[in-house]
């Protein structure tokens, strides 16, 4: 007899989003809201990937570029993008998409890992691929898109932000 729990574990929901053409997941357990793209306090000396700062009800949230931080050819944000806000690591971050796609309910068995061939030190965001009847989506681990130190430094920006309002 199959529990709810043991469905929980051969099940996923994740929120797929659009970059460049393609499409790339995360688990719906980080994804705290979807807002319309808003103008973007830009903050000097900020990591190239870091498209500024937005204030959100009051809470000032870094925002970073996927596209930048992915190396996929940067176009012109404008007003179809999309800000997903994220909780990255226990902090609360936007993350600039092109256009959020659907909620999709997968089973945990059609998720493969990545192919050694793909995947390089730099690429350890990658949990693995959702195989489709017609199309394949890229799971990202989200935890591991930034590094610690990055991580730090976006914290860094958003406290500075803080403090000076």
């Amino acid at each position: 007899m199959s529990t709810t729990t043991d469905l929980e574990r051969t099940e996923e929901q994740l929120v797929v989003f659009d970059l460049a053409a393609e499409a790339f997941s995360v688990d719906i357990g980080s994804v705290r809201e979807i807002i319309r793209m808003q103008d973007i306090t830009r903050v000097p000396g900020a990591p190239g990937f870091v498209e500024g700062i937005i204030n959100l009800r009051g809470n000032v949230i870094p925002v970073i570029d996927l596209r930048k931080r992915f190396d996929i050819s940067v176009n012109e944000l404008h007003k179809d993008n999309r800000i997903v806000v994220m909780d990255i690591s226990g902090q609360d971050m936007g993350v600039v998409v092109d256009a959020v796609t659907e909620v999709l309910r997968i089973s945990a068995a059609s998720v493969e890992p990545p192919s050694s061939v793909i995947t390089t030190a730099d690429s350890v965001y990658l949990l693995g691929i959702v195989k489709m009847e017609n199309r394949m989506v890229i799971l990202l681990d989200l935890d591991k898109v930034l590094s610690d130190r990055e991580k730090g430094a976006l914290t860094d920006v958003a406290a500075m932000a803080d403090a000076a309002d």
